[in-house]
């Protein structure tokens, strides 16, 4: 890279010792390989946090878990790269919160730069007026989604302005800010300088695959540079800090490379935040972004300060965010928070990308993936379930409309949905919707209780490290155990046997309902509404659905005398166009013939 820095530095190491904690769990027969419990670098702080519309555990001794998605870019509205992220989150959030932690899931959009400034001109609008539409936008979908987040925060926000100041004179303190010449190629999309061993042909940049521009700015600097060695005893040390693995293994080659210093201030950029003490430039996206998870934390009644905001949650127990950012936050972020002296997150996940039939989703292109029209053409919880069932997290991913269709079809409607409709059919048919027995005394010696109770286990312990599709596939395989049971055990057959087999069909009813119920609480993180749904038509309030934790997986929930709903579909079978086009061909047709032959009966009667 062509570039020039007029400075010298002196460095230094902040040295720690890390130590990782295992996550306290209910079940002592297995290790999660991914640690997402106490803080790995200091003393884990305190978190007092509001909710929202979101019920926290009342103990004041539950452990708390704080979770991120990234602060979304509002240079456009909110794609389904972001509303992936999102729909992660919050499933790893409600996994949590079955557990009884107390979680503060914290996401948001970030709202300064360049880039937003052109995109405000380009529509019309002010910066300022554009930012509140497209923040509106991730808000509306993200209730569209059934995200349960308990803080949004935007970096337009006063509190978090005076949080961004803060934190930059504590490292300007540290002697860690130094004011230098710089010129070089840089990515406006991206907004971040480049080397020129990184970009393409025609010096483009490999994300945006447009030309970078020269320019030369006297800014203020980051001395990146001087953690070099601690960055590098972290990871060495703590291997679960960057996931997955592969992942590490990007940054531990970015950092091997060398760490050069980095520009945290603009001179040619009026929409920022301004350098404390120098109005003549504003502070650097990242370095102002990156500062809202820790903003986020204030309350608006608390004085907005570091202190405040981090003494009410921080450490971070997970950034979750797409490979694409991976470098500032599992690079730029742990030096700049070493610097002010703050805890680093306990662990920084880097996702992949969605496709789209195979190929880059893309403007250009013509086959971008909408959000807001998936949730309204196939409705919540089947984007929800798709997403996160057939995209190995952490991997990237592809979406077809054919297999979404065929895949939740499959699993939700028929193996989850028409199990539970058909053996509530039977239970009001020869049972009057009223369960004969209790759960636990019907499965005694049952190869099926055993089969489902090792399937939970197996389910919690794939939610704990994060794997999210295998977690979706073990759940579903209770469902299928139910549906290859009813197979089995036919109990509509030995319902006409009456007598002693006509019992044991009542107590198969039970056994299967109780398998469903216990799918139910299982899968409420990927698709709370269908769980409810389940729930419902199973007797239970909103109440008792609402104070469910994990410990409900447990085999003997349902009890003797419990009254059913009666049974309705709890979740609608998608239709293809050609589904559609082939019924509305038949309606026609059919329409033909009435008219044909009321002619023809004309005829007759002439």
């Amino acid at each position: 890279m062509a570039a020039r820095i007029h400075c010298s530095i002196q460095n230094g190491l902040w040295r720690l010792n890390p130590s990782f904690l295992p996550l306290r769990s209910r079940a002592s027969h297995f290790k999660p390989r991914l640690h997402l419990g106490r803080n790995p670098f200091r003393g884990a702080l305190f978190c007092s946090c509001s909710s929202g519309n979101i019920t926290l555990p009342s103990d004041e001794s539950a452990e708390s878990f704080v979770l991120t998605t990234p602060l979304y870019y509002v240079n456009a509205p909110p794609h389904m790269g972001s509303a992936y992220t999102t729909i992660a989150a919050d499933a790893i959030a409600r996994f949590q919160r079955l557990l009884g932690k107390k979680v503060t899931f914290i996401t948001g959009t970030d709202e300064h730069g360049e880039k937003i400034a052109t995109a405000a001109l380009a529509q019309g609008s002010t910066p300022p007026e554009h930012c509140d539409v497209i923040s509106q936008a991730y808000k509306k979908l993200w209730k569209d989604l059934d995200i349960s987040y308990n803080k949004f925060i935007r970096t337009t926000d006063k509190r978090h302005e005076a949080i961004v100041k803060e934190f930059y004179s504590k490292v300007l303190a540290k002697g860690d800010i130094y004011q230098a010449d710089y010129e070089g190629l840089y990515c406006i999309n991206c907004e971040e300088y480049k080397d020129e061993k990184e970009l393409l042909d025609d010096n483009c940049c490999p994300v945006h695959l447009k030309p970078c521009v020269s320019r030369k700015e006297d800014n203020y600097f980051f001395a990146l540079s001087k953690y070099q060695k601690s960055l590098e005893e972290i990871l060495n040390q703590n291997p679960h800090f960057v996931q997955p693995s592969y992942r590490l293994n990007e940054v531990q080659s970015w950092i091997k490379s060398g760490l050069r210093d980095f520009s945290i201030s603009r001179a040619s950029v009026d929409w920022g935040i301004p350098v404390p003490n120098d109005k003549t430039q504003t502070i650097y996206v990242w370095f102002d972004a990156l500062l809202g998870y820790i903003s986020a934390l204030t309350d608006d009644k608390d004085q907005p300060d570091l202190l405040n905001a981090v003494s009410s949650g921080w450490p971070a127990s997970l950034h979750l965010i797409g490979k694409d950012i991976l470098r500032f936050h599992a690079v730029y972020w742990p030096a700049m928070l070493m610097s002010a002296g703050l805890s680093l997150p306990k662990t920084v996940f880097g996702h992949g990308f969605l496709t789209k039939d195979g190929m880059k989703m893309g403007k250009s292109l013509g086959n971008t993936l909408e959000p807001n029209e998936l949730v309204q053409n196939f409705g919540t919880d089947a984007v929800r379930y798709f997403f996160l069932r057939e995209v190995e997290f952490g991997n990237d991913g592809d979406y077809s409309e054919e297999r979404f269709i065929n895949i939740v079809n499959a699993h939700l409607a028929n193996t989850i949905g028409n199990l539970l409709n058909r053996t509530l059919g039977l239970l009001k048919k020869n049972c009057q919707s009223t369960l004969v027995v209790d759960s636990t005394a019907a499965a005694e010696g049952n190869a099926f209780k055993e089969k489902v109770e090792q399937l939970v286990d197996d389910a919690r312990i794939h939610y704990e490290n994060l794997s999210l599709s295998t977690a979706c596939e073990t759940v579903l395989e209770i469902g299928n155990a139910g549906n290859s049971y009813m197979d089995e055990r036919a109990p509509w057959s030995l319902f006409k046997q009456r007598g002693a087999a006509s019992e044991a069909a009542a107590k198969d009813l039970v056994i299967i309902l109780e398998g469903v119920r216990i799918i139910a609480i299982a899968l409420f993180p990927v698709t709370p509404s269908l769980s409810w749904r389940i729930y419902e038509q199973l007797g239970y309030s909103r109440d008792q659905f609402d104070a469910a934790t994990w410990s409900d997986t447990k085999w003997g929930g349902l009890k003797g005398g419990q009254v059913m709903a009666l049974p309705k579909p709890v979740f609608a079978r998608i239709e293809t166009q050609r589904e559609i086009e082939d019924k509305a061909a038949a309606v026609e047709k059919t329409v033909k013939t009435k008219k044909r032959t009321k002619q023809a009966q004309g005829m007759v009667e002439a």
